[in-house]
């Protein structure tokens, strides 16, 4: 657990507590008041303090979190109103453990020496591990976490990179260390790398997860695989899109931000669309529209600007191209990313699959705003209601259906729709041997059958 910055201050009435936590979700804030004793858990940060004089909470306490500067500002009522609260700026005095009275609870009515030696109990003290010297700390101290005042924030010259939609935000994976994200692919050095950095940490990890053997396999035997593209995707089939109540309301939650993209920002949001809807296809299809607790993690490690931070194009693009031309090569190239993470991470890795998966992204495209905007909304209520991976959806997915629904055009999800269709994926664009793995399938396939036919 880390120990945050914290300052604390009060007036005549109450005391404010003032915690530096940026990145996290106010939801997840955990409060607890006993007497003088106040204690806060916000993953990853623990706070506990011991004050002077007792406190309560009542109808006049409140907690209050600013994500643009990342403070929580608790505000508790003094239990009695007036009586001053000393050394509130003595921080390492406020985090000391709280003093508990240690009663004899044996009388020794006789003792004998023993032969044990003092020297041997130095040693094995001395041998501890740092979990255990832990352990024995806590005990000391009524079990009670040890804490130490947070340093001084220094000034730096690094520049923190930016990342998610139109690379608006930072600070979101400074702490990830201590959380269990397990798509995050750069581990905390995610606030410091560039795009270029990013994309070939993005490349090398795919390259270590591939597995020929696990591809093979799924080649062989593919009936499972066969049946899931047959299924349907109930989107498709529908004559109209009507908003129900649920998404009615999460749309009245979405944040009311303004944006203005570039040509080159607009133009990578659209081929960002695309590969997270590719992601949204693949869930929906493996799991027939009924996502479950490993939906999320699908959708996360499918989706390079997620887990990477590594959004498209992922071709040469012009500037000058305004009206957004989309050419075979840059849609292949756009989903050549999601292809190799479909072969490498997930459950079921055939470019069948991938290629039906494209499919969906391309009639998804060609409904319209409603029907891409629906997908959206899918997507992040299955990513807020997870305790790490609702990141995701902060830094892409409530900006992405705020400017699906009132920035992005029909006609150009159309173009979009169809360049996806058109699009033509070679399997040697992957960069894996894919063609001469399912040739070898079929060679051995075809001489079982023919040691077969000799015995008969």
């Amino acid at each position: 657990m880390i120990t945050p910055r914290f300052s604390c201050s009060q007036t005549a009435e109450s005391v404010i507590i003032s915690v530096y936590c940026p990145s996290v979700r106010a939801s997840d804030v955990e409060i607890n008041v006993d007497g003088n004793l106040f204690s806060l858990h916000i993953n990853p940060y623990f706070l506990r303090l011991n004050f002077t004089n007792s406190l309560i909470e009542d109808d006049a306490s409140s907690a209050q979190y600013d994500p643009s500067t990342g403070y929580l500002n608790v505000t508790l009522t003094k239990e009695i109103k007036g009586q001053e609260f000393k050394d509130l700026d003595l921080l390492a005095k406020l985090l000391a453990p709280r003093p508990t009275a240690h009663e004899p609870m044996i009388e020794v009515i006789s003792s004998e020496d023993t032969a044990e030696d003092p020297d041997q109990l130095v040693t094995e003290t001395q041998n501890l591990s740092l979990h255990e010297h832990e352990i024995l700390e806590a005990a000391n101290n009524d079990w009670q976490l040890p804490q130490e005042v947070p340093p001084p924030e220094q000034p730096t010259l690094r520049v923190n990179a930016q990342y998610g939609f139109l690379d608006l935000y930072s600070g979101y994976f400074t702490n990830v260390a201590y959380t269990e994200n397990e798509v995050n692919e750069l581990g905390p050095e995610a606030e410091t790398l560039t795009l270029l950095e990013r994309r070939q940490r993005r490349i090398k990890h795919e390259d270590e997860k591939w597995d020929e053997e696990y591809y093979v396999a799924d080649f062989a035997d593919d009936e499972y695989i066969r049946e899931l593209i047959l299924w349907n995707h109930p989107y498709l089939s529908d004559s109209g899109t009507t908003f129900t109540e649920k998404e009615n309301l999460t749309m009245l939650n979405l944040p009311r931000k303004e944006y203005i993209p570039t040509g080159p920002q607009t133009h990578s949001l659209y081929l960002t669309l695309a590969t997270v809807l590719f992601s949204y296809a693949y869930d929906a299809r493996t799991t027939q529209h009924d996502p479950t607790p490993e939906s999320v993690w699908t959708i996360c490690s499918l989706t390079p600007s997620f887990s990477a931070l590594d959004p498209p194009p992922y071709h040469y693009y012009s500037e000058s191209n305004i009206n957004l031309e989309l050419s075979s090569d840059e849609i292949s190239a756009t989903f050549v990313p999601s292809y190799r993470r479909s072969l490498a991470f997930p459950l079921y890795r055939s470019f069948a699959f991938a290629e039906k998966c494209r499919e969906d992204v391309a009639h998804f495209l060609l409904r319209g705003r409603r029907t891409v905007f629906r997908c959206l909304m899918e997507m992040k209520d299955i990513l807020d209601h997870h305790d790490v991976y609702y990141v995701y959806s902060k830094v892409w997915l409530d900006d992405l259906c705020v400017w699906t629904q009132a920035y992005a055009s029909d006609e150009t999800l159309t173009r979009l729709g169809n360049a996806v269709k058109d699009a033509s994926m070679t399997k040697g664009s992957v960069g894996w041997e894919l063609e001469q793995l399912e040739v070898a399938v079929q060679n051995q396939a075809s001489e079982e059958r023919e040691v077969d036919s000799d015995d008969d």
